[in-house]
């Protein structure tokens, strides 16, 4: 058998069924902004391999500085233990977080450092002898595939065979300028129940409802209101960090910033597993106590991994690089003129942009997101074409590595336009 026959015959892929699945595509290099199959042919990575490479893969700079710190410690135990690379990581990323940030914490994924931010958020108000543990999130939100993700998560395909197994949230429409009055004062009549421990957002954009977006200045007003009201804001930042918006952060986008801060994906540049939770220093405060009790009594055998912390360490020196900018700028300048170009295509119900990320939405007879059949189409086409693109149903979307070129990037906004021609 050959390696994608066993594939078929021992492996189980994520959020794919299983039944006559096509065969995968069997990747055995990465160079640049290419992966390159068993029989040489090079496919554009334009989704940065489900958003988490930023610089291309097999870097020389970020593959030179973990080949370093294997050679000089690959892991250690973190409980009562520290190492200079999750020391000097921690340092350097509160140089970047919003200015109310004190402290990180380390996990192993985006999962994970959302259900530490749930749980930090929970025992706070714990520690504090306040009865408040109800959340409050966004409809249609992705927060990750643990419990406590699932539970501030829409409910829908993701985790409907778990739903009478996850906590009560209490879920606002996304805020349009049609519903922002309204969504204001849902807010402020939940909160008024004096249970609402937490507020949960993506800030700008909602990955995996379709690349949905909204205003900065509606997320500024409900955070505002958070404030006034002793309600903790968690910023989930797992796919908007490290310049995908198009700043380091989508809450620099923002006047006010949330108390908690989640981040994984773009961290390690694609590299290695590794999730932060970032929080203020009221937060960390809560759980200083002569009672033991009271610490935070989460971890994982992994936590600050030294290898992954000098992949995060290599990444962050490219993204304080110039030219890394330089090509986020171009990126998102380059979808923003594509997008007036082909922005009243009539196969098209959308087009959207922020930053490096753009998304089209598909006109198709079916109203379902997720599951709608335009999917395989997509994606085959595409794969075709030496592209790679993984649709979420009728929303197919380019949030490609900051190496990538214009004439790259040209090529690629040539085959959508053929792609939607043809269909």
């Amino acid at each position: 058998m050959n390696i994608s026959e066993k594939d078929k015959q021992y492996v189980w892929h994520p959020f794919t069924q299983q039944l006559n699945d096509r065969e995968v595509v069997n990747i055995v290099k990465g160079q640049g902004v290419y992966l390159i199959d068993e029989h040489g042919n090079k496919y554009i990575d334009a989704i940065s391999s489900w958003w988490v490479n930023l610089h291309g893969h097999c870097n020389a700079y970020i593959s030179k500085k973990i080949s370093e710190q294997l050679m000089q410690l690959e892991h250690s135990i973190f409980s009562g233990f520290t190492h200079p690379s999750a020391v000097l990581l921690a340092e350097r990323l509160l140089q970047h977080l919003p200015s109310n940030q004190s402290k990180i914490f380390y996990s192993d994924n985006g999962s994970t450092a959302v259900e530490v931010a749930l749980k930090m958020t929970l025992q706070y108000w714990h520690n504090k002898d306040i009865n408040k543990t109800m959340f409050i999130a966004f409809e249609n939100a992705y927060h990750g595939d643990t419990f406590g993700g699932m539970s501030v998560g829409a409910r829908n395909v993701f985790n409907n065979a778990f739903e009478n197994l996850l906590f009560d949230v209490k879920h606002l429409p996304l805020p349009t300028a049609d519903n922002f009055e309204r969504v204001k004062a849902q807010l402020r009549n939940l909160i008024k129940q004096n249970a609402i421990a937490g507020f949960i957002f993506e800030p700008l954009i909602q990955g995996a409802a379709g690349m949905l977006m909204y205003s900065k200045k509606y997320l500024d007003e409900l955070i505002e209101i958070c404030n006034e009201n002793n309600v903790i804001t968690i910023a989930d930042e797992v796919m908007t960090g490290f310049g995908r918006t198009g700043k380091f952060f989508a809450s620099d986008h923002l006047k006010n910033k949330a108390d908690i801060i989640c981040l994984s994906k773009g961290l390690t540049g694609g590299y290695m597993p590794l999730g932060v939770t970032s929080c203020a220093q009221f937060i960390h405060q809560a759980y200083l106590s002569e009672d033991k009790t009271r610490t935070f009594f989460h971890g994982h055998s992994y936590t600050a991994n030294a290898t992954s912390c000098s992949a995060a360490l290599a990444s962050l020196d490219l993204m304080e690089e110039n030219n890394t900018w330089h090509q986020i700028e171009m990126i998102s300048t380059s979808h923003l003129d594509f997008k007036n170009k082909i922005g009243n295509a009539k196969k098209l119900n959308d087009v959207r942009v922020l930053g490096t990320i753009i998304a089209f939405e598909l006109k198709t007879e079916e109203h379902t997101h997720y599951l709608n059949k335009a999917s395989f189409s997509i994606s085959s086409y595409f794969l075709k074409k030496g592209i790679i693109i993984r649709p979420l149903g009728n929303i197919f979307y380019l949030i490609p590595p900051y190496i990538i070129t214009k004439e790259e990037l040209q090529n690629i906004y040539g085959v959508i336009k053929e792609f939607i021609d043809e269909i």
